[in-house]
């Protein structure tokens, strides 16, 4: 019996650049891997999906999150492009998140940038990760709206150093965190295009994902995100309806 699902919703936009990868390895770990490709074309598309894939088995391989993110952000970082200030510009880039369940381990999860991953246990719905972007780095207060949500901080594809992004944003290239599991948990993985409807419409996350079929439970939540976001905007601007992706798995 299959544990995990994916869906997918293009939006308005031209090309459905986020990516999942799903890979399992001898040793029983199994690593989810969501990438949320910047931009939209037809290169961002067929880099993240194949970046997904890549990652997804280091992460199994490894059987930890953190260093087959860390790798991964370090073989595209010394790429003599992307160390360029102007042609590092022009190369695809990416919102990563990775999680890795492992047989006797907690489930280990690393980020860079604001795809999110959340645990659903006892009827309570924790966010494991915080968002790399300017929001966090200028959150909002009662006379101000805080920074860009949309403008990230850091990505899969960056070649900014841990100390740089510190510097200038105080959080790190990549985060990680570890968190045990019990009986009835699931884990979903989402892109910004996918939570962030939900989030300012105040929907319930655990009533949108409510249901044992986990196919239907995802499918429901990137359309009803799409379906939120186009109802906010005029038909003329539906193009700006952002690519929405999720991964729902149970893990025990």
């Amino acid at each position: 019996m299959r544990t995990y699902a994916t869906a997918q919703n293009i939006g308005g936009r031209t090309a459905q650049c986020d990516a999942t990868a799903v890979r399992t390895a001898p040793s029983g770990a199994r690593a989810f891997v969501l990438l949320d490709g910047i931009g939209s074309s037809d290169a961002v598309r067929e880099w993240t999906r194949r970046a997904a894939v890549n990652l997804a088995r280091s992460a199994a391989r490894r059987g930890d999150a953190e260093p087959a993110l860390r790798a991964a952000y370090a073989g595209y970082a010394a790429d003599p492009d992307r160390q360029d200030p102007y042609l590092r510009r022009y190369l695809p880039q990416a919102a990563a998140v990775v999680a890795v369940a492992a047989p006797g381990k907690p489930l280990s999860v690393a980020w860079a940038g604001d795809s999110r991953a959340y645990l659903l246990r006892d009827k309570i719905a924790s966010r494991l990760t915080e968002d790399h972007n300017m929001r966090r780095v200028y959150p909002p207060t009662e006379s101000h709206g805080g920074g860009n949500r949309n403008r990230i901080t850091s990505c899969l594809g960056s070649a900014h150093t841990d100390k740089q992004l510190r510097d200038a944003y105080n959080h790190p290239a990549i985060e990680a965190v570890t968190v045990e599991l019990t009986e009835g948990s699931r884990l979903l993985l989402a892109s910004d295009g996918a939570y962030e409807p939900h989030e300012d419409a105040g929907h319930d996350l655990l009533a949108t994902l409510d249901g044992d079929s986990l196919t239907k439970a995802v499918r429901g939540f990137v359309d009803r995100a799409v379906e939120t976001s186009r109802a906010q905007l005029p038909p003329d601007e539906h193009r700006y309806v952002d690519n929405a992706t999720a991964l729902l798995a149970d893990l025990t």
